[in-house]
């Protein structure tokens, strides 16, 4: 008994690692370049739809397809906020929500013409049902322990960019005064897509580990959204670390709500996100 709850609140944890490879683009969106992108989710479904074409019709290992998308991704990225977001950012609140939600619209519907309405997966092998038995009831699967690590990794390498880096002091500059950055001269429309490209970047990983553990079709985009968004508010805006921990929370609600019926399982995590919002709106790590 005791052993099948430590199991799903392992299960949880290492799901939370999945949630957080979600949020990360979207935590420096809404954390770093104050702007919430209702697209974001949608985006990642777009890319997981080309990781499958890369994998079905050339080919490709998984983890070759995605290492082919991050240039892509990265460009589509900075094109995105070059030619599109950026006529929109800062002139408030509304346009930038009603642009993304447009550009959500076309990809959905993009992807239905396309792809059709079937749900789809990307085959990663033996490495996908892949187990290591811990002994008390616990196993843990190679590949959800290798997105929870690879989650640390990217919020370890996102932290060093923006707080180590030259690049990283030109992103946080520009956003916390776009007005004064112009005025030394800094290049604020080409650093606001530099950043757009990063997001890109991470929008191709958390696509490329999705498409492999889980279903997607042309209309999933809506829910990663979701559950990126309430991990980046539990987290805190600016808070990388915040953003993997409210991954982690959500993950383990929704595990311990499936133990318990798996009716329960989405509803839990919502409830969990509900109250801790309740007791602290501005987040558990907020750096804004």
């Amino acid at each position: 008994m005791l052993g099948g709850w430590l199991n799903q609140i392992v299960q949880g944890v290492l799901l939370g690692g999945l949630y957080a490879t979600f949020a990360m683009g979207l935590s420096l969106s809404v954390g770093i370049m104050r702007f919430v992108n209702i697209a974001h989710g949608d985006l990642i479904v777009l890319v997981s739809f080309l990781i499958l074409t890369l994998t079905t019709t050339l080919g490709l290992s998984p983890l070759l397809a995605v290492l082919v998308t991050l240039p892509i991704t990265f460009l589509g990225g900075y094109l995105l906020q070059r030619l599109l977001l950026q006529r929109v950012l800062g002139k408030g609140v509304l346009p930038i929500i009603l642009v993304t939600f447009g550009l959500s619209i076309i990809i959905q519907n993009g992807l239905l013409g396309t792809f059709g309405a079937d749900t789809r997966k990307v085959a990663g092998g033996s490495f996908e049902t892949a187990t290591l038995v811990l002994g008390g009831g616990i196993n843990v699967g190679l590949l959800p322990l290798a997105i929870f690590l690879s989650a640390i990794a990217m919020v370890i390498v996102l932290d060093f960019v923006l707080y180590r880096t030259r690049l990283g002091a030109r992103i946080r500059a520009v956003s916390d005064d776009v007005a004064a950055a112009d005025l030394v001269g800094l290049p604020s429309a080409r650093i606001y897509a530099t950043a757009m490209g990063i997001v890109g970047v991470t929008i191709a990983i958390s696509a490329g580990f999705m498409s492999i553990w889980t279903n997607f079709d042309p209309t999933s985009g809506p829910s990663r959204l979701l559950v990126a968004f309430e991990a980046v508010v539990l987290g805190g805006l600016g808070s990388l670390w915040g953003t993997l921990v409210g991954g982690i929370i959500i993950g383990v609600a929704q595990a311990i709500g499936a133990q318990v019926d798996a009716a329960w399982q989405l509803l839990a995590g919502h409830l969990v996100f509900l109250a801790i919002f309740m007791l602290r709106p501005e987040g558990l790590f907020p750096k804004y």
